[in-house]
């Protein structure tokens, strides 16, 4: 996946965390793609992640590009580490002025072979580290002033896809972002959400069958396929300044998937 173009600068001077920011090896995963991209607007850039030398894969990249970021390994559903890896960042830098909480897993799950310990775990992974991490950050962001909060959801949360816990996880993320916002707002934090869906990573890209693949272009209305580069361009807008007056949204990026019905999906696929 080729870099996007830099508009340069639209983070200067702001202080970010961006956790399930590693990756294997070169590949570019959706929180790689933020942390790259994050940097390269000019933040400095925590990368969290539970596996500190992809973290620190993460931020070797950023760093030959110029950027500013450094790599911290923590488990961000224990209230403990996401203490420290606020606390770290803000001993580092001063201040903190973005949040993204990107963490997340997504095993099959059903309600005719439920597993309690399975449900819990996916929960504590996608939606409580999100609370923890965000309940930590609001007191330093309102010290300076306020900032912005982006959680990484999925479609998946706002249609059903077929996997139990992952789909209810990611639907209350996007609560949680509306909960923040109108408590904190007047504090002058911001919390928006972000969707994708459809989306090549690296990681999906061993997954799935190349038939698989073109079918998924084909459903979307634009006919193309989007990478991790797309969703890192929507966290940036509603990261920067650009994004003053938004807050509480919930952004699909997914190529128009859920925008159309299934019919109309119908359609495209069969059209090509």
């Amino acid at each position: 996946m080729p870099e996007p173009t830099r508009y340069g600068g639209r983070l200067e001077g702001k202080v970010a965390i961006v956790t399930g920011a590693g990756a294997e090896g070169e590949g570019i995963g959706i929180g790689r793609a933020i942390a790259t991209v994050l940097a390269g607007e000019g933040a400095r850039v925590c990368c969290a992640d539970l596996d500190l030398a992809r973290a620190q894969a993460t931020a070797e990249r950023i760093g030959r590009t110029g950027g500013a970021a450094f790599a911290v390994a923590g488990d961000v559903s224990q209230a403990g580490d996401c203490e420290r890896l606020v606390a770290e960042t803000v001993s580092r830098h001063g201040r903190l002025d973005v949040l993204v909480n990107n963490v997340g897993i997504s095993p099959p799950t059903r309600l005719d072979s439920f597993d309690e310990a399975l449900w819990s775990r996916v929960f504590d992974v996608n939606l409580k580290s999100a609370v923890l991490m965000s309940r930590y950050a609001v007191p330093a962001m309102t010290a300076g002033g306020g900032g912005a909060i982006i959680n990484i959801s999925s479609i998946a949360g706002m249609r059903a896809h077929g996997s139990l816990a992952y789909g209810a996880s990611k639907a209350a993320m996007a609560q949680l972002s509306r909960e923040i916002a109108a408590a904190y707002g007047r504090a002058g934090i911001r919390a928006n959400t972000v969707a994708p869906g459809h989306v090549m990573t690296s990681h999906v890209e061993h997954l799935m069958a190349a038939e698989m693949r073109e079918t998924r272009r084909k459903v979307g209305p634009l006919g193309i396929e989007g990478d991790a580069w797309d969703v890192a361009a929507a966290v940036t807008f509603l990261a920067s300044d650009e994004a003053r007056f938004i807050t509480g949204v919930e952004l699909p990026v997914d190529g128009g998937v859920t925008a159309i019905a299934p019919l109309a999906a119908h359609g495209l696929i069969m059209g090509g």
